[in-house]
């Protein structure tokens, strides 16, 4: 990989993000950005890895539907906002609803995604993983199992 290729990680907090934060050893070797929600577990990212390598969408509980459609209507924008702004080559995300709008504006713009189905399901596709599955370049599943779900899916074993 050139250490100039852009590459954008993106998720969900929470396991999607501890998830995805697995990657980061990859950081040192290209040009990468960090897009999560916003939380307070999420702020020290900034000092981590620097407040010109992380980004931050608004959260969002699908559990409460009015303002999860507001908070996706602005992350949706923010995240066209944000693509424009990094120009990244790859976006690399572990999911979930955070994720789908930045793979849908990537592949718009013809720039690799590489998806990785989250290991809490290990029989049934998650929704977003649904949504992206047809346009990821390279889509990545945990479970030998989730082959059955996605047959042009990669098994990579556990991120852990």
């Amino acid at each position: 990989m050139e250490p100039n290729t852009k590459i954008l990680f993106i998720s969900s907090t929470g396991g999607h993000l501890t998830e995805l934060l697995q990657l980061s050893p990859m950081f040192s070797h290209c040009n990468f950005h960090l897009i999560t929600e916003k939380t307070p577990a999420n702020l020290s990212l900034k000092e981590k890895y620097g407040a010109d390598k992380v980004d931050f969408l608004a959260y969002g509980s699908k559990s409460q539907p009015w303002t999860y459609l507001f908070h996706f209507t602005y992350n949706c924008i923010r995240s066209l906002v944000l693509y424009f702004k990094l120009k990244p080559d790859y976006v690399i995300t572990t999911g979930t609803h955070t994720a789908v709008p930045m793979c849908k504006i990537a592949h718009h713009f013809h720039k690799k995604i590489i998806w990785i189905e989250t290991m809490a399901n290990s029989q049934t596709p998650t929704m977003a993983g649904k949504m992206v599955y047809p346009i990821a370049d390279l889509f990545v599943v945990q479970w030998e199992s989730m082959k059955k779900v996605y047959p042009n899916a990669v098994y990579g074993g556990w991120i852990f």
